[in-house]
């Protein structure tokens, strides 16, 4: 089964606005786009610390936000401003150094931190006591600027890195109104956008295809500027719910009629003319087995709300369950429903939801993708869930495309055991006209709740209750930039093509494969370190890290107008019905889908629009991804030292290569196909190891909550052993370093460039996050919340604590260490 693994985040559109748009949410699909209810386009890997993303429309979606070194929106700023800029941080910084000249060295930067020893910098990297030079030019000077105002030097680095890294960036930079965390990473996301608003906004005659053209009539029609959505209100939403048969919730203004009504039909119009969810999720995703290929796949599915343990821990959810619930009742009494009768109907489909809830499996039970893989043709699947007819549903669907389907037709399921109790809980409401009428609203329900954001103010309002409830934040983000975001997701390669543009001008994309190969050379050194793995398996697994291929900054066909212009020739935008491209944008989304179940694999194919913030993994294509919106200041500028480079993207870097060999990954050979290729008793030394990580994380608490040691596994064991590649593979790096930026201290700071490389890794996980966002996080997030995402990786590797002369037993520099890579 394939997954995603990302580093970043996404924005979305419309469809999922609502709290359920979780960008880290979990998928074992590559589907049509990312924003589609169920399913994702491209398979990928996370590094980045989570961030509940709003506007994603895919509630599925393995994704977590990743926040950064902070930056300035300083490509934006007149030359005028950059020089008064320039100018003020030069005067503060020389008044810094000339103050830290007449101090003494007990009152330095890191007196908090009275291990530091010189001795250990090798390679003439002279701390700021020994050297009286300091680079100045301006890259130099912003960064030390942005540096110290994010330490905090009453916090000794030996007792908490994130602390020392973190705690003035934290105190400097509070959670904006409308956010339910705030980020480094995020403050880069908004720069993005503010480029991609300024291209959309210019004439049309100014774009160079028509693919471009028609991101800014879809844009503007996410705007509304002439107030269209006001004028329809519920209208659109009225007329699509006679054209699927109604629904009981408001009967006299849909006509439902539950005699007339059968789950086949149902399922076949909201699945596959209208691309809605619903009980189940399927896909045409590549074949874990045979990754030159695609196949149907099918998982579990179904649930509004983030995590099962929301329906289940109803003590604990409380808040959250009667904000959901009237969140149900508002839109539906929006759309014409008496609210007592709305209500007692809705508590009926938050019961149905609960018992998909109790048959769904946990995450962190779902992650050996050989136990998940079932191969069987569709006249098994209809022996094991026979709740519908299964040949005649993908005979629908596949007609899109002129495909034909039969009982032979072989499919992977990864939930056989749900579908079976699925089966049994469908029966049971199959057996009264009431029950059927239940079933019925629920499945409404999940295109209702999906659509709502596409309509008037009322509607969008409606959902902030349970937004706050589930991530203590109500909305209130600036409607061009969610326009900009929802945009990128329908319309995301033509936005690229502007932003590349605009950009991205091809200086960082040699360097930055350069780097990739410094840092894939280092882990495979270290392979031949690791006592735990036999020789054979180290020779395979040396194979394989060579074998990654890398991808960087965009899709070259992007910039040719007739390709760009072909992949959408089939989307039609109207610049005044926002509501309906939404629909003709699933529909084409679905069709694009089904299309490939023939095709061969293209190995090339992007997952990710080229002005996101993020990277990612695709196990299937032993392929890692780094977007051009990933490839700026704070992560990369090549001018930057190398130190806060590496520090940085060379750890995302590291991060998303380590995912080839993690608890899943390594279930993929070179190829991308999953089978068992490794020795058996190092499978076994493999699981002793990562075991360690296990009990590691489990132990941490936030918010009085332990974290889930197997649920983080992935995601752990990538920042350890990114985090060990991109060092050493700086170190190897350094020694070539000959100019100032690379060789003398910043200014302001007496830190060696080892020790910024560690600064600039944990400032790119500074953050600011409500408890309500960090409770779901830990409940359904794969990776550990930002500040253990430092800790627990800095404390596991021995040369941070060289570096900064830590004593054993400190906090940072604990006498048991895991690791793996």
């Amino acid at each position: 089964m394939v997954t995603f693994y990302v580093y970043g985040s996404h924005s979305g559109n419309c469809f999922m606005l609502n709290f359920f748009l979780f960008s880290f949410f979990h998928s074992r699909f590559k589907m049509t786009r990312y924003k589609q209810a169920q399913f994702v386009d491209e398979d990928s890997s996370s590094i980045g610390s989570i961030q509940i993303n709003e506007t994603s429309r895919s509630p599925t979606m393995h994704i977590r936000y990743h926040t950064a070194r902070g930056t300035s929106l300083w490509n934006a700023r007149s030359k005028l401003e950059k020089v008064l800029i320039l100018l003020l941080l030069f005067s503060t910084v020389t008044i810094v150094v000339l103050i830290g000249l007449l101090t003494t060295e007990s009152t330095r930067i890191l007196h908090v931190q009275p291990h530091v020893d010189s001795n250990i910098y090798k390679d003439g990297q002279p701390s700021g006591s020994e050297s009286s030079k300091t680079c100045l030019n301006k890259h130099c000077i912003f960064a030390a600027s942005e540096i110290l105002h994010s330490i905090d030097t009453t916090v000794s680095p030996c007792d908490d890195f994130y602390g020392f890294a973190c705690n003035q960036w934290i105190k400097n930079n509070p959670i904006p109104d409308g956010k339910s965390m705030w980020g480094t990473f995020g403050k880069l996301e908004q720069q993005n956008q503010l480029v991609v608003k300024n291209v959309l906004e210019r004439p049309e005659a100014e774009f160079k295809s028509k693919a471009e053209k028609k991101a800014k009539l879809y844009y503007q029609s996410c705007l509304d500027e002439d107030e269209t959505m006001e004028k329809l209100g519920a209208e659109p939403l009225l007329k699509l719910l006679k054209n699927i048969g109604g629904w009981n919730v408001t009967a006299n203004a849909s006509g439902f009629d539950v005699s007339k009504w059968s789950l086949q039909k149902s399922l076949q119009t909201l699945q596959i003319k209208y691309n809605m969810g619903g009980l189940f999720g399927w896909a045409v995703g590549e074949d874990d087995r045979n990754s030159s290929k695609h196949i149907i796949q099918i998982d579990q599915g179904g649930l509004t709300l983030p995590s099962r343990d929301n329906y289940l821990n109803k003590t604990a959810n409380a808040k959250i369950l009667t904000a959901y619930l009237d969140y149900m009742t508002k839109v539906s009494v929006l759309l014409g429903a008496e609210e007592a009768d709305a209500r007692r109907q809705m508590s009926d489909v938050v019961e149905f939801e609960t018992r998909l809830a109790n048959i769904t499996t946990p995450q962190d039970m779902r992650r050996d993708e050989e136990e998940m893989y079932h191969l069987m043709t569709l006249t098994t699947l209809q022996e094991k869930a026979s709740f519908i007819n299964w040949r005649d549903h993908f005979e629908e669907a596949f007609r899109l495309v002129k495909r034909k389907i039969t009982e032979k037709e072989k499919v992977v399921v990864y939930a056989p055991e749900y579908l079976e109790k699925l089966n049994t809980l469908v029966q049971e409401y199959h057996s009264t006209d009431e029950k059927k009428t239940i079933l019925n609203n629920y499945l409404v329900w999940q295109t209702v709740r999906t659509l709502t954001a596409c309509l008037s103010k009322a509607f969008r309002d409606a959902y902030k209750g349970l937004r706050k409830a589930l991530i203590g934040s109500d909305g209130g983000e600036e409607p061009w930039r969610y326009c900009v975001s929802d945009t990128t997701n329908v319309l995301g390669f033509a936005i690229g093509a502007m932003f590349v543009r605009e950009v991205f001008h091809g200086e960082s994309k040699p360097r930055a494969e350069e780097m990739i190969n410094e840092v894939r050379t280092a882990f495979k050194d270290n392979l031949r370190n690791l006592v735990w793995m036999d020789n054979e398996t180290r020779r395979l697994a040396d194979e394989k890290a060579d074998s990654i291929s890398d991808m960087i900054g965009f899709p070259d066909y992007i910039l040719n107008a007739d390709e760009l212009d072909k992949k959408y020739q089939d989307l039609n935008i109207d610049p005044k019905m926002y509501f309906d491209n939404n629909i003709n944008f699933n529909i084409y989304s679905l069709k694009k889908n089904l299309e490939k179940l023939d095709q061969p694999v293209n190995k090339t194919r992007w997952g990710m629009t080229p002005p996101t913030v993020n990277a990612y993994y695709t196990p299937t294509k032993n392929q890692i991804v780094f977007p051009a919106g990933i490839l700026q200041l704070p992560f990369f500028d090549m001018k930057n030292p190398k130190s806060l480079n590496y520090g940085a993207m060379g750890v995302v870097m590291g991060h998303e290569l380590t995912h080839a060999f993690d608890d899943q990954g390594r279930e993929y050979d070179k190829f991308g196909n999953l089978h068992q290729w490794w020795n058996n008793k190092t499978i076994e030394r493999f699981k002793k190891q990562t075991e360690c990580f296990n009990k590691q994380y489990s132990t941490y608490k936030v918010n009085g909550k332990n974290l889930n040691g197997k649920q983080t596994m992935g995601e752990n064991i990538a920042d350890n052993g990114g985090l060990k590649a991109a060092f050493h593979a700086y170190i190897r790096n350094e020694k070539l370093s000959t100019s100032d930026t690379d060789t003398l201290p910043l200014p302001g700071l007496n830190m060696t460039h080892r020790q910024l490389f560690f600064v600039s890794f944990a400032q790119v996980w500074c953050s600011a996050v409500t408890d309500e966002t960090t409770t779901l996080q830990i409940e359904k997030d794969p990776h550990s919340p930002p500040m253990y995402r430092v800790i627990g990786s800095l404390s596991n590797l021995r040369e941070f604590a060289d570096t900064f002369q830590c004593p054993s037993g400190t906090r940072m520099n604990p006498e048991r260490k895991c690791e793996v890579w």
